[in-house]
């Protein structure tokens, strides 16, 4: 009989290649990168306009000083030769209206004045060079005399001053050979500063002469690069702290996500694990009571050779019994609200139910004394979780040996009990699996002891660490939370 192909079958086209998993999305990383990014971005766009603002503002008020200084000279200088009131600075110092213009004031008393004036110009402190200019741009007078004489066209810093009447000023860092006016004696070092200083006529309302002074104020620069390299640091080190604070909690976020999301996962695959064992355990424990009951009828029946058999099949009965016990008990959810559990007295009850074993294997008990404390947890849980642990220390020293129970520290918040044993021990690779579901290495075991030792103690805010070296014995660490009183 010919089978014929089913129409809803998938078909791969052909020259098609297996696509690579797409790697998951780190997060922490991507967040590392990004943050990196914005803080750099922020902080250089910070510390380029305090850097402009502490510049612009050291110039303007170096600036307004100068501008200041000069008109207070002017003035002054004006009262020092009994020149009259109505006469100003700026109407003296154009040399070409020495005849045709204010024919009322003394020719040797403006001279006098107008030289005085410029002695002060030219000694000014940490001056490059000094312009005067008339109302149509030419320069009058010059700190460099090879200037005099000159039209200065093109300059809008200039035209700015005389169109508007007011000072103007601009730092430099470089001259430029191109600008006529800027023809230095002595080329600046680093930084320069321009001023554009107007004098006025009498009535304040005209520019009778423009005063141009360049100058390189070494300790203003100093000042600036101090300031500047403070500020730099400044936003260095803030933009560092950020970094590495907001990492730090993104980190810890990180973290506590996949702690999180294992934690998510491990209680989906327990209750999973629980339906199929409860199935199983359903379905296994109505055969394995029949056996047992027929087991147990046959040995009351039978004295024979078969006697051993018999008490062989009682026996595996009861230990498959007892997995099944162990298996629901491990997988089942822990629900049950946290509650103040006395420690020592927990303790104490789970180590009374291995007195007799303890001594029988000829195992001693070294418990340090405890502390009256209260730990997040309950009752029964906990007592389980010590006979777990008690358990597995009396299989691992099979010749005898000892069991130490102590406190090895404790705060305000937690208490550290450590539980060490001298047996076998584990090696690196056991110890890896050793909370790991049906990991054991117990001839019978069921490898769920330590898995719900540490259920436990996480479902109640704690942690649980073992620690073991291969024929120096098993040291296991309970952290507990300290309920508060």
């Amino acid at each position: 009989m010919d089978i014929a192909p089913r129409s809803d079958a998938i078909e791969v086209p052909a020259g098609n290649e297996l696509v690579a998993p797409r790697k998951p999305f780190n997060l922490l990383r991507w967040y590392a990168w990004v943050s990196l990014a914005i803080i750099l971005s922020v902080a250089v766009g910070l510390g380029l306009i305090s850097s402009r603002f502490i510049i612009d503002e050291s110039v303007e008020r170096d600036a307004l000083l100068t501008a200041q200084f000069i008109t207070s000279i002017a003035d002054a200088e004006v009262r020092h030769v009994s020149i009259p009131n109505v006469r100003t600075m700026g109407e003296l110092l154009d040399p070409r209206t020495d005849r045709s213009n204010l024919p009322d004031v003394d020719p040797d008393a403006r001279r006098k004045a107008r030289g005085e004036f410029l002695d002060h110009i030219s000694h000014l402190p940490d001056m490059l060079l000094a312009n005067i200019y008339a109302p149509d741009r030419t320069v009058i007078w010059s700190s460099n005399p090879a200037l005099i004489g000159k039209l200065i066209e093109g300059d809008d810093d200039l035209d700015r001053a005389f169109e508007y009447k007011m000072r103007v000023s601009a730092s430099y860092h470089s001259f430029e050979q191109a600008r006529s006016e800027q023809k230095f004696v002595t080329p600046p070092e680093q930084l320069f500063i321009e001023n554009y200083i107007p004098l006025f006529d009498a009535e304040g309302e005209h520019v009778t002469a423009m005063v141009e002074i360049y100058k390189e104020p070494h300790d203003l620069i100093v000042r600036i690069e101090h300031g500047l390299l403070l500020i730099w640091l400044a936003i260095t080190v803030g933009a560092g702290l950020v970094y590495v604070g907001l990492y730090g909690i993104m980190h810890r976020a990180a973290r506590l996500l996949a702690v999180q999301q294992k934690r998510l996962i491990n209680n989906e695959t327990y209750v999973a694990l629980g339906e199929v064992s409860s199935a199983v355990a359903h379905s296994l424990r109505n055969p394995l009571a029949s056996i047992r009951s027929s087991a147990e009828l046959a040995q009351a029946f039978d004295e024979g050779p078969a006697q051993r058999n018999v008490n062989d099949i009682i026996s595996q009965v009861d230990r498959m019994s007892q997995w099944i016990r162990q298996l629901l008990q491990s997988l089942r959810p822990l629900n049950d609200e946290a509650a103040a559990v006395d420690l020592p007295l927990a303790l104490q009850e789970s180590l009374q139910t291995f007195g007799v074993p303890l001594a029988r294997g000829g195992v001693s008990l070294d418990l340090r004394p405890l502390p009256a404390v209260q730990v997040w947890g309950h009752p029964a849980l906990l007592r389980q979780i010590f006979s777990s642990l008690v358990a597995n220390a009396l299989e691992s020293m099979e010749q005898g040996g000892r069991l130490r129970v102590e406190v090895v520290r404790q705060d305000r918040r937690s208490l550290t009990l450590c539980l060490s044993d001298n047996g076998k021990g584990m090696n690196e690779a056991q110890q890896r699996m050793a909370f790991r579901p049906f990991f054991t290495t117990k001839q019978g075991g069921l490898g769920v002891g330590l898995v719900l030792v540490k259920r436990i103690m996480e479902r109640y805010g704690g942690t649980v660490r073992l620690s073991s070296s291969e024929g120096h014995g098993t040291r296991v660490t309970l952290i507990f939370r300290l309920a508060k009183t």
